[in-house]
């Protein structure tokens, strides 16, 4: 059983617009509301597609009423962690043409006893764990080193341990060598400030920023994805044609990886692609089952072209 934990899990409202006018009147072509997180939609992608999974997530307020109840009905595992203040609402704005825009909320504040209980419940569960995904934002109260410190614990318990975050709580969690790291390509120019323009940019950093026993997984967006272990760096990437939405494409990306982690990393790449790919045509964060045909169509390269360009190079 592959175990999430998501600190800051929101309810997504998704609006879609033909045009968005700032300072207009804005038409709304349709609209849905999911649970959402990444930890949350790594285990929705994971249970869509048949491995077992299960979702650890503070839950407070009517609006964690809510996520609850959409949860129970996508019939998701979850383990709530009660808190007092409510989880947040993020809006999302997505154009006919696939580009996405988020609002999110900053989200609850948690007391220290609330972020002591979401620590011991995801602990409780890593004996029936093969991995531990640690993901998102941390939530108001919850130290920058809350990941590093999970990280410790859950290798002590035996199991591997996936962190995808940004800013400080990704550099603490990476000096701690978790067994997988995935940045996208922004999240990772910016823990080793410098700009990623070209593949090799991205395999340096991602270089940079793994331990001994650590992959790299980047999401470089329409430029596919790479990995980075102690052996190789590996590039894949698939034609989507026209992409419907790009949210939750990087945790669908993650639980593709963790699905095919016990093969090889070629086969585990292929695989993060493959659900990558499924999730940018769906019209919401949840993707469709993978297909043996999106499989077919990842093209894993093993020689990186490190002088070609990133389709939208950071800037950091």
């Amino acid at each position: 059983m592959i175990v999430t934990v998501t600190p800051n899990p929101s309810v997504d409202r998704t609006l879609v617009v033909d045009e968005f006018r700032e300072g207009g009147v804005n038409r709304a072509l349709d609209s849905h509301v999911e649970p959402s997180g990444k930890g949350v939609n790594v285990t929705r992608a994971l249970i869509t597609n048949g491995i077992a999974s299960t979702a650890v997530l503070p839950l407070g307020g009517s609006e964690g009423d809510q996520l609850a109840s959409l949860l129970k009905a996508e019939r998701v595992p979850f383990v709530p962690v009660p808190i007092a203040s409510p989880v947040r609402v993020n809006i999302s704005l997505v154009r006919t043409s696939g580009s996405a825009t988020k609002i999110n909320e900053r989200g609850p504040l948690l007391s220290r006893e609330e972020v002591a209980d979401l620590m011991l419940t995801v602990v409780g569960l890593v004996d029936d764990a093969s991995w531990v995904v640690a993901s998102g934002s941390l939530p108001q109260g919850v130290e920058p080193g809350f990941y590093a410190e999970l990280a410790e614990r859950v290798h002590e318990a035996g199991a591997k341990y996936a962190l995808d975050t940004s800013g400080l709580a990704l550099r603490l969690g990476a000096a701690t060598g978790p067994d997988l790291l995935k940045p996208n390509v922004d999240e990772l120019a910016d823990v080793v400030d410098k700009p990623i323009r070209t593949f090799g940019d991205a395999v340096a950093a991602a270089s940079e920023l793994r331990q001994d026993n650590t992959s790299v997984l980047v999401s470089l967006g329409p430029d596919g994805a790479l990995l980075v272990t102690a052996e190789s760096a590996l590039h894949a990437e698939a034609p989507v044609g026209r992409p419907r939405n790009t949210i939750g494409a990087g945790d669908n990306l993650l639980a593709g990886y963790l699905a095919a982690a016990e093969r090889s990393s070629t086969a585990a790449l292929r695989e993060a692609v493959a659900y990558g790919s499924a999730a940018v045509r769906a019209p919401g964060s949840l993707a469709q089952a993978v297909t043996d045909a999106d499989r077919r169509a990842v093209r894993v390269s093993t020689a990186v072209d490190h002088q070609r360009a990133l389709q939208h190079p950071s800037a950091s």
